[in-house]
Formats: C-alpha cells, structure tokens, sequence
C-alpha cells in the first residue's frame, strides 16, 4: 500500500503510548528504554509504546502510566479489546533495551541481570508471552541507541541503530533471523 494522503505523524516521548489507524505514523527514540509495535494486518490498526522501567515502584494511583511495561501493556490490552480483536491477531516488533554506557560490560538478556535496560527487555518478553502475543521480530540489547518509524498503514516498522555515533544498521523490516539476541 502506499503513503496515505493525509497521515497523523505522532512522535513518542518516553513514557508516552499511542494507537492508531491506516493514517498514522508513529516514531520514537530508543536508548535503554523499550518500544514494542502492534499491528493488526487485517484491520490495519496498531500502536506503540515506549517504557522506561519494567514496573512502578510503590502503589499505583489507579490511572495506567505509559512509562512502566506492564501498564503500557495494559494500555494495548485496553486497546486490542476496544477494536474487538484478539492477542494473537496481531503482528509484534520490539525494540531498544540498548546500554547507554559504553564502559558498562554489555548482559547477557537470557540472565537475570541489574543492568535497567536488560530487565526492559526482559519485561517485554514476559510480558507479551503472559498475554498471547508473538515476537515476530526483535532488535534489542548491545550498545547505543534506536530511531524507530512505524507506518500503521502497512505495518512496516524501520529502525536505525547508532553505537557511538556510528550508524550500525538501517533497515526496513527487521526479520527474525537477523536480529540479535533472539
């Protein structure tokens, strides 16, 4: 399908979550933080999130906030179930979970570790498992950071992934088999 006429450009901010239809572009900018896409083929809906730690500390005050994965989780829940669709109807891409410090030992995201961006990518992979919902493709961990574009209206997703200051890849469609760490 090609560029809609007119389309909504949405950029998120960290914490924030937005979902959308065929008329929408969503970016966003990835270091530690996490952005998982959803896309519905058929409906051509979906969102984006971008959460900064996996929970929040303390007690909720009852408003779901996009800044922590389970309820930037619930959010697409809330979503999925406003559109009459289900989990497992949707195509799913996780991004970021990059080290920002490069004197910092990179963790291995297979093991629990301390390290704030391993435990988002940790959260999303639970989190989206819990729920039904399959990876399709991933591109997260190692150094740096992310610039994520996702055009709702054919569900692509483009990503460029800058480690100091060396742009590492810019590719359209980040498949399974090319992404590390999967």
């Amino acid at each position: 399908m090609s560029h809609p006429e007119h389309v909504i450009d949405i950029f998120l901010q960290p914490g924030e979550f937005y979902f959308g239809d065929r008329g929408t572009r969503i970016r966003t900018l990835l270091g530690s933080c996490v952005a998982i896409t959803m896309w519905h083929p058929m409906l051509r809906v979906g969102g984006m999130c971008h959460y900064m730690l996996p929970v929040r500390g303390g007690k909720p005050d009852g408003t779901l906030d996009g800044r922590y994965a389970d309820e930037a989780m619930a959010m697409f829940q809330r979503e999925i179930r406003g559109v009459g669709t289900r989990p497992e109807d949707y195509q799913v891409k996780v991004f970021g979970g990059g080290n920002m410090f490069s004197k910092q030992r990179h963790c291995e995201l297979q093991q629990p570790c301390g390290n704030v961006a391993c435990r988002n990518v940790q959260a999303a992979r639970l989190l989206l498992d819990s729920h039904g919902h399959k990876v399709m493709a991933e591109h997260v961990g190692e150094h740096g950071h992310r610039n994520v574009v996702f055009d709702v209206w054919n569900g692509d997703v483009w990503m460029r992934h800058v480690k100091n200051g060396v742009l590492l890849e810019k590719a359209k469609e980040i498949e399974q088999d090319k992404c590390p760490n999967r």
